[in-house]
C-alpha cells in the first residue's frame, strides 16, 4: 500500500503536472490480484454495492513464464479525494482484500472522468 508520504507525492505531481481540478470528481481505479478469478468475481459484486463500477478481470501476461498465474479486477470510481481521504480509501480496499481473502489490493490509478482506462 502506498504510504502516506506517496500520496502526497501523487497529488503535488498532479496538480503541477496534470490538467485536472482536483476539487471535481477524478476517475479513480482500484486493483486487486488473485491466483483464481472467481474470488474476484465476488468481490466485484461487493464493490459494486458499494458504488464501484467493475471494469475488467483479466489475466495479465507475466514476463516470466514460470511465475504463477495471477488474474487482476479493475474497479473504478468517479470521485473527489485529496491526501487523506485517499490514504484512508486505500487502507479500507487493503483491509477489504484481506476480508475477502483476495492475494493483494494492487493499488490505483487516476484519470479524468470520461476518459477510458484500460
Amino acid at each position: 500500500m502506498m504510504t502516506r508520504e506517496e500520496v502526497t507525492e501523487l497529488f503535488d505531481n498532479i496538480a503541477e503536472n496534470a490538467p485536472w481540478d482536483l476539487t471535481a470528481p477524478l476517475l479513480w481505479g482500484y486493483y486487486f490480484t488473485n491466483p483464481t478469478p472467481e474470488a474476484l468475481e465476488q468481490a466485484a459484486g461487493v464493490l459494486a454495492i458499494d458504488g464501484y463500477r467493475p471494469v475488467e478481470l483479466y489475466q495479465p501476461e507475466l514476463e516470466d513464464a514460470a511465475a504463477p498465474p495471477v488474474w487482476v479486477l479493475h474497479v473504478e470510481k468517479a470521485e473527489v479525494h485529496n491526501v487523506d481521504s485517499l490514504h484512508a480509501r486505500n487502507g479500507e480496499l487493503q483491509q477489504f482484500a484481506l476480508e475477502q481473502k483476495l492475494a493483494s489490493y494492487d493499488g490505483m490509478d487516476v484519470g479524468p472522468v470520461g476518459e477510458a482506462k484500460q
